[in-house]
């Protein structure tokens, strides 16, 4: 990604760490997951730049060991019980606002899509909406949580919406990458999130944008359910 300007770079980086802060401060700052969370960053860091993922024909696929990893930590996070403990005492009013954060990953990715390393389904000008998500979630956060306009279930149908925003660009990201369960944009494949600094974007602010999600709703039903009893 040679002719990519590194302003791009700088950008996604920024993001990353915002991300990353964000989600530390909804932990209320625990060092643990920190520390997690920057160990996995740094392999992925050093498997992105010596090209672990752009071999694209191995069976399985090399792409798995950046989503897999994480989506099988959240399951476990969830079915276990001091998995579930940890994610009750997670700060929901900072995972709402963590949101914000798929605001600057649209734009890096439109940004991508004009120097040809993603296909232009996974920006706002195509199947992408995600970027709703991003605006929306300082609003939420401030009627919802500061100011306490909102009810629960306005707050739980949002983040319903957004995760169909988020399953929705996953899917096509998924779809667009080169691997043996491509299906379209071959002209233009997803090539960004085969190289560093952009493998952090399926490894880490994807993973933490779904944690988010789930745990506000957990939460948020189990805060309704109390007061139904």
């Amino acid at each position: 990604m040679e002719n990519l300007p590194s302003y791009v770079n700088i950008v996604f980086t920024l993001t990353t760490f915002l991300t990353t802060f964000l989600f530390y401060r909804a932990t209320r700052k625990s060092t643990l997951s920190l520390g997690i969370i920057f160990i996995w960053l740094s392999f992925q860091s050093v498997m992105g730049m010596v090209g672990f993922y752009t071999v694209t024909d191995s069976t399985p696929p090399r792409f798995l060991l950046l989503i897999g990893p994480p989506l099988l930590f959240i399951i476990a996070l969830f079915f276990s019980r001091s998995g579930r403990a940890f994610l009750d005492t997670l700060d929901i009013k900072a995972l709402t606002l963590l949101h914000i954060v798929r605001v600057p990953v649209e734009i890096v990715l439109f940004w991508l899509f004009m120097h040809k390393y993603i296909p232009d389904l996974m920006t706002f000008e195509g199947r992408n909406f995600d970027i709703l998500s991003g605006v929306t979630a300082p609003l939420v956060y401030y009627f919802g949580f500061i100011k306490k306009r909102l009810n629960n279930k306005i707050i739980i149908l949002w983040n319903l919406a957004c995760l169909a925003l988020l399953f929705n660009i996953v899917l096509n990201a998924v779809l667009s990458a080169p691997s043996p369960f491509q299906k379209f944009a071959f002209d233009q494949p997803n090539i960004a999130v085969l190289n560093f600094p952009f493998v952090w974007l399926p490894c880490c602010i994807v993973p933490l944008v779904l944690l988010s999600h789930l745990t506000t709703l957990r939460q948020l039903v189990h805060r309704r359910g109390e007061i139904k009893t």
